[in-house]
């Protein structure tokens, strides 16, 4: 009973279409940012290391290097101070959380960005084909 009243209160701070990304993806956050009475939009882009949480409660944590020195922000991911989130890259992340990024330096920082080509098969419909790697 308490689980349904809670999930009716949480509804209405939802955003109704949050933006679609994931980890690995190199994003721009525009963030709201009041300065005295007048309100501007503030750009953190960076790569996308973690999401934790579900409903009005999720998360985001993105990563970025600032003058050689690793800078993370952790965004509420239905906030109304956020405006929007861009997608820039997609990266390739075969784990829920980027974390050994912090160890790295320099282009090891770099992920493999996401391919997606389009193959005509026989029947004329289309399937995604593996990026395969060429020897020599």
């Amino acid at each position: 009973m308490t689980q349904k009243i809670l999930a009716q209160v949480e509804a209405s701070s939802l955003k109704p279409e949050p933006a679609s990304f994931a980890i690995g993806d190199t994003v721009d956050v525009h963030t709201r940012i009041l300065e005295g009475e007048k309100e501007r939009i503030q750009i953190f882009n960076g790569v996308v290391i973690a999401r934790s949480g579900s409903g009005s409660r999720e998360m985001f944590t993105v990563r970025r290097i600032v003058a050689g020195e690793g800078v993370e922000r952790k965004f509420p991911l239905h906030s109304p101070k956020i405006a929007k989130i861009e997608v820039k890259r997609s990266g390739v992340a075969r784990r829920a959380k980027l974390y050994y990024l912090r160890d790295r330096v320099g282009k090891a920082v770099r992920l493999r960005e996401k391919r997606e080509e389009q193959v005509e098969t026989a029947a004329g419909g289309k399937k995604p084909r593996k990026a395969t790697a060429a020897k020599g």
